[in-house]
């Protein structure tokens, strides 16, 4: 927990960036063989950043993946580890020669339900309410999607963890009944989402961030920023 808590603050740097924190452990001890280490080295990187993605907080593009999948339950879906991320390179760099941002991931059982983008949590306002995937270890506990999910709540937002179907989202959107669609994560904060494909069809949600999904943005933003006072014991004072 204290390793999220760390992760989640960011403090005010020059020129609009902020200085993302990030720590981690590796094995350090002289053996070379699979087996729990017994010595493990505990870092911490201070980076000034600017915006994760190259859109800003203007809409990116996902392609939902039907043949690749990123992890399944009673793996490390759920855990902040290297080889959470090492099955997703490939489906990504294919997605990106596509001209998409990000993959969509599906569950790898049935490939029908929608998890998670690789860099975010993501969240669907589908009939007045937010929808995102529930925590049942094949996605990450993301700070930034309980933040969310906690500023929702207070703000009479109704919300609901289950598991969303891809052709449920997609006959929302034909319906009109999808209004936004964006993701969570700690550097990519709030991204809508624009257009996601799956199956060589597409749905258009938006052009611009919309208007829910930019109202947690700046609220977050500001909180970050210190502009915004903290009611929750979430900001970390560094003296």
């Amino acid at each position: 927990y204290q390793l999220l808590r760390l992760e989640r603050n960011w403090i005010p740097g020059k020129l609009g960036q902020a200085m993302y924190i990030r720590p981690f452990i590796f094995a350090s001890e002289s053996f070379l063989g699979v087996k729990p280490a017994t010595r493990y080295e505990f870092m911490t990187i201070l980076s000034p950043v600017g915006a994760y993605y190259a859109e800003g907080i203007k809409p990116v593009r996902l392609f939902a993946s039907d043949e690749y999948v990123r992890a399944v339950q009673g793996g490390v879906g759920e855990a902040k580890t290297a080889a959470n991320y090492a099955a997703s390179l490939y489906p990504a760099r294919q997605a990106m020669e596509k001209g998409f941002t990000q993959v969509l991931w599906l569950d790898a059982i049935h490939h029908r339900y929608i998890e998670e983008v690789g860099t975010m949590n993501m969240m669907f306002l589908i009939d007045g309410k937010l929808i995102t995937s529930p925590l049942e270890g094949t996605i990450l506990a993301g700070i930034t999607r309980q933040t969310v999910l906690t500023l929702a709540r207070e703000w009479g937002i109704p919300v609901e963890e289950k598991k969303l179907a891809i052709d449920e989202l997609f006959q929302a959107s034909r319906e009109g009944r999808l209004q936004e669609a964006f993701g969570t994560g700690t550097a990519a904060v709030i991204s809508p989402v624009g257009v996601i494909e799956y199956k060589g069809e597409q749905i258009h949600i938006c052009d611009e961030i919309g208007p829910t999904a930019k109202r947690f943005y700046d609220h977050i933003t500001g909180l970050q920023y210190g502009s915004i006072g903290d009611t929750h014991g979430w900001v970390v004072t560094l003296d």
